[in-house]
């Protein structure tokens, strides 16, 4: 798809601890603003702080873009982190900004905005069938097939981070016949690596990686693990979807180390299953490019 258009784009960004907004023009950020996002995070406040930091740059757009954490549907937003976002049940977002804002206004899942961001101007041009993947606090991901965005009606279009897989937790209860099974977030994302470093003496999630990357062979155990589960998933959807190429992002899935052991892990499979693993180009930006050329296509 064409990245250009004129005049720019707005894009906003909305995270549990930031709120970023900025201008796209050829799929890339022209200008930005940052504000530290209001704590407690409320609809009301978020929503207030977010038009107050889009404000100076909403004369010069013609569609205003979102990324927002949570499940996304028609506009709405329902938090899945209720700690994160306390009371977001059904919030009209893009009702609210584009109203406050006076542009067409249209809201993605954050992680969905990345994928359409990468697809549009990063690592899954060219592609039909691409998925982007990130591995950070959580696991979160998005898809594009045939070259559009799947978006379910319930908000629930790519929750990687939510598909079952072998628990390394021990709930206590009879085992069930696959055993015990948890969501692959709670496996494999930074914040499950953090916990697991600290059972070999180490104090974060950085250093479980750096020290498994340097040859620990008990933190490369827990680092590979995460790594073939990503990894398997991986083969899953590409077995059910065709999906031709997955992109890692995130502070996790960035990694030179992390992504050669999905590489792999991935090798095991059968050929037709292993779709190229590539590094995510956009970085952190990749939600707001993704959410701007999202509101330009759909306004």
């Amino acid at each position: 798809m064409p990245v250009a258009s004129t005049p720019p784009l707005l894009a906003l960004d909305i995270g549990g601890t930031s709120i970023r907004a900025a201008l796209i023009e050829r799929g890339a950020v022209t200008e930005r603003l940052e504000a530290r996002t209001p704590k407690p995070s409320t609809p009301n406040a978020v929503i207030e702080a977010a038009l107050a930091l889009a404000a100076p740059l909403s004369p010069r757009a013609s569609a205003l873009g979102v990324a927002c954490a949570g499940a996304v549907a028609g506009g709405r937003v329902t938090a899945t982190a209720i700690h994160t976002f306390p009371g977001w049940h059904d919030v009209a977002l893009s009702e609210a900004l584009g109203a406050g804002l006076n542009l067409p206004c249209a809201v993605l899942n954050d992680a969905r905005a990345a994928a359409w961001g990468e697809y549009s101007a990063g690592a899954g041009r060219g592609q039909s069938e691409f998925m982007f993947v990130t591995i950070s606090t959580g696991v979160g991901a998005g898809l594009v097939l045939g070259g559009r965005l799947h978006l379910a009606a319930n908000g629930l279009d790519a929750e990687l981070g939510f598909v079952s897989v072998p628990a390394s937790w021990t709930p206590g209860t009879e085992m069930p016949p696959l055993g015990h099974l948890g969501p692959l977030e709670f496996e494999t994302s930074g914040t499950a690596l953090g916990t697991q470093a600290l059972g070999l003496g180490l104090n974060s999630t950085r250093a479980l990686a750096d020290a498994a990357e340097t040859g620990h062979a008990q933190a490369d155990a827990l680092y590979r693990r995460s790594a073939a589960l990503i990894a398997w998933k991986v083969a899953d959807i590409a077995a059910l979807l065709g999906v031709q190429r997955v992109a890692l992002g995130g502070s996790v899935g960035l990694r030179s180390g992390y992504l050669a052991r999905v590489r792999a892990s991935l090798a095991v499979f059968p050929e037709r299953y292993q779709p190229e693993i590539v590094h995510a180009e956009l970085g952190a930006d990749a939600g707001l490019i993704g959410a701007g050329l999202w509101a330009g296509r759909s306004g």
